[in-house]
């Protein structure tokens, strides 16, 4: 007998990309910031972009937490970006400050991402309510020899069933007596 396990989700997968957290990071550092201090942000960001980059070529050494060089690359990438948008967008339209909310692009993407975190939230919640009820489930894989196989596919033929089916009925009219011996009452597998 082998018993199958479901599969975890992959581990490693991320949830926001680096636009994702370049924007969130970008919208509640800019807040309330003028466009002398997004210009700031918008020159060190350039800086930081350029540093992540000599060092994804190897040219320096690698000091942020531990953190995939590839992916801190591509951050600061997508920062240096979305700053430059915000100084643009508060030059275009002519504010003093930024405000998140008067962004609208920004607005959009932030929900998504909100969308995206709650959306993910009730996926792990539905997955751990899985994991609790199939704590006392059993997946079997069962080999049989040929006579009782063939007994077992001609019974799912006749009730539409499928060999696995009929099993699962039969397992589940099992009935243990006192002194320990198994038996199963007759019954009619169906749909």
């Amino acid at each position: 007998m082998r018993v199958q396990v479901p599969a975890l989700p992959e581990k490693g997968k991320r949830m926001w990309s680096a636009q994702d957290v370049a924007r969130d990071q970008v919208r509640r550092q800019a807040n309330g910031l003028d466009v002398a201090a997004v210009a700031e942000k918008v020159a060190e960001a350039a800086v930081r972009e350029r540093e992540t980059a000599e060092q994804l070529r190897g040219n320096g050494s690698f000091y942020e937490f531990e953190m995939d060089r590839e992916r801190l690359a591509a951050i600061w990438l997508a920062q240096h970006a979305e700053w430059r948008r915000v100084r643009d967008l508060m030059t275009a339209v002519g504010w003093s400050v930024y405000e998140p909310e008067q962004d609208a692009q920004g607005s959009v993407w932030a929900r998504g991402r909100e969308e995206r975190f709650a959306g993910a939230l009730a996926a792990q919640a539905a997955f751990g309510a899985r994991q609790g009820e199939e704590a006392d489930e059993l997946r079997v894989e069962v080999w049989l020899s040929a006579a009782p196989g063939r007994l077992i596919r001609a019974v799912a033929y006749r009730a539409g069933l499928r060999p696995a089916q009929v099993l699962t009925q039969l397992a589940e009219r099992i009935v243990v007596g006192e002194d320990g011996t198994v038996s199963i009452p007759p019954f009619t597998p169906s749909l």
